[in-house]
C-alpha cells in the first residue's frame, strides 16, 4: 500500500513539473528567419510544417502581423476558414489600416460563400480606408453573390476582373469602356524575315454581354495587311454565357473570312466547361475546327485545357492542344502565366513557300509552341500592362520532317473609361 501511495505521488509531481518546464521552453530563436523559412515551407506546399514554425513564433510574439497572418492565410487555404477567420479577426481588431490582411480576411470569407460575412468585413475595412478601390470591388463582388444567392456563384477564388460585372453597390464606379493597343514581333532563326503585329480594340460592357470590335494590322513577308473582327461574349443566365466571332479581310495575309462559335457552362464553383467551332475561308480552300476547353479554378491559380480538331480533306484528323495555366494576384486582372501546344493545327501563322504566300487551310504542319506572360495594373486600377515573351518549333513547308524557331515578344496596353 505504501508503494502504491509512492508511485501516485511521484506520477502527481511529474504532471505538476512537465507543464513548468514546457513553459521555460520558450522560443529563441530568431522571428524573422524563422518567418521566411515558414513561408517558403507554406509556398511549397508543405503548409503543416509552416504552421508548427508560425504558432512556435506566436508563443513568444504573439503580436507579430505578418506571422499571424501567414497562419491565417494557410488554414485558408486549406479550406479552414472559421480557424482562419479567427486569426484574422485578433489582426483587424488591432491592425485597423492594414489593407492586405483586411483583403485576405475578406478573400477567406469568400472562399468559404460566407457573403454576408465577407460584406460586413469589406464595409469595416472602409470605415478605416475610406474609398479604397480594391475594397470596394471586393464589397461589389460581396453584393454580387448575395443577390445571386441560390444561383451559382460568380466568384471563383480568384477575384474576377471587374471590367466584366455589373456592380450591386451604386457607390462603386464601374467602368464599362476599354480602349487597348497591341504590338508583337517574331523573329526566325532560318528562311523567314522577321514579322509585325499591331491592333486596337475597343470593347464595352452591355447589359447582353461584352462587344470587342477590333482592327488587327501585320507586315509578313514584306506584305502588309489589315483584318476587321468583332467578338461578342453573350450572356444568357448565371451559368451560361456564349462567344460569338466574325472577321474580315481582302488581304492575302489574312482568311478572307472567319467566324467562330462557343458555348460556356459554369458546372461549379470551380469548373467550367465549353463547345464550340472555327470557320476559315481562303481563297485556297476553307477549314472548320471543332474545339472546346475545361477550365478549373483552384484557390488564386487558373488552369485550362483547349484541344483543336479539324478534318482534313484526305478523310483523317488534324490534332492539336493548348494549355494554359496562371497564378492571380489581388484580382483577376494581375496574373503571371504560361502558354503551352503541340500538335497540328490549321490557326498556325502563314508562311511562304517561293513567291507564295500558303493559307492556314492547307497546312497541317507539326509545332511546338510556349508563351510566358505577366498582366498587371498600374497604381490607380485604370490602366492594365501585358508583356509575353515566346518561343516555337515548327515543320518546314517545302522540307518534311525538318523544323525552324521562332522568337516572340509582345506588349498591350488598356485603358479604362
Amino acid at each position: 500500500m505504501k508503494k502504491c501511495i509512492q508511485c501516485v505521488l511521484f506520477f502527481a509531481i511529474i504532471l505538476w513539473i512537465t507543464p513548468s518546464l514546457g513553459q521555460n521552453l520558450d522560443y529563441t530563436g530568431n522571428p524573422d528567419r524563422s518567418f521566411l523559412t515558414a513561408r517558403e515551407l507554406a509556398f511549397n506546399g508543405k503548409r503543416d510544417q509552416a504552421r508548427d514554425t508560425l504558432n512556435q513564433i506566436l508563443v513568444k510574439y504573439p503580436d507579430y502581423v505578418d506571422v499571424r497572418g501567414l497562419l491565417a492565410s494557410t488554414l485558408s487555404w486549406d479550406g479552414r476558414y472559421e480557424e482562419a477567420r479567427k486569426q484574422f479577426n485578433r489582426i483587424t481588431s488591432r491592425e485597423r489600416h492594414n489593407k492586405e490582411v483586411w483583403i485576405a480576411a475578406i478573400k477567406n470569407e469568400m472562399y468559404g460563400e460566407e457573403y454576408y460575412l465577407a460584406l460586413g468585413l469589406a464595409n469595416k475595412a472602409l470605415l478605416n480606408l475610406t474609398n479604397d478601390r480594391d475594397l470596394l470591388e471586393l464589397r461589389g463582388l460581396a453584393l454580387k453573390n448575395i443577390h445571386g444567392k441560390g444561383n451559382k456563384p460568380r466568384f471563383k477564388n480568384v477575384v474576377d476582373s471587374v471590367n466584366v460585372l455589373n456592380h450591386g453597390d451604386t457607390e462603386i464606379k464601374s467602368y464599362k469602356n476599354k480602349i487597348g493597343i497591341e504590338s508583337s514581333f517574331e523573329i526566325f532563326d532560318a528562311f523567314y524575315d522577321p514579322m509585325f503585329y499591331t491592333s486596337l480594340e475597343y470593347s464595352r460592357e452591355t447589359g447582353i454581354g461584352l462587344v470587342l470590335p477590333r482592327i488587327n494590322y501585320s507586315n509578313r513577308f514584306n506584305t502588309n495587311g489589315l483584318q476587321y473582327e468583332i467578338d461578342f461574349y453573350p450572356k444568357f443566365s448565371k451559368s451560361f454565357y456564349g462567344y460569338l466571332n466574325y472577321g474580315y479581310s481582302n488581304a492575302t495575309t489574312y482568311p478572307n473570312h472567319r467566324a467562330g462559335i462557343e458555348l460556356f457552362a459554369n458546372l461549379t464553383k470551380s469548373l467550367e466547361v465549353s463547345l464550340g467551332m472555327r470557320y476559315l475561308e481562303f481563297d485556297a480552300g476553307n477549314a472548320t475546327i471543332f474545339t472546346g476547353s475545361i477550365s478549373l479554378y483552384k484557390g488564386n491559380y487558373y488552369f485550362s485545357l483547349r484541344p483543336y480538331v479539324t478534318p482534313k480533306t484526305q478523310g483523317n484528323l488534324s490534332l492539336a492542344g493548348d494549355l494554359i495555366a496562371r497564378k492571380y494576384f489581388k484580382d483577376g486582372e494581375n496574373y503571371v502565366g504560361i502558354r503551352g501546344g503541340m500538335g497540328y493545327s490549321p490557326e498556325l501563322r502563314q508562311l511562304k513557300d517561293g513567291d507564295m504566300i500558303l493559307a492556314e487551310t492547307v497546312l497541317f504542319l507539326e509545332s511546338e509552341r510556349l508563351r510566358f506572360e505577366y498582366q498587371f495594373t498600374g497604381q490607380s486600377n485604370l490602366n492594365l500592362y501585358r508583356v509575353n515573351i515566346g518561343v516555337n518549333r515548327q515543320e518546314l513547308v517545302f522540307a518534311t520532317g525538318n523544323f525552324f524557331w521562332a522568337f516572340s515578344a509582345g506588349i498591350s496596353y488598356q485603358m479604362k473609361f
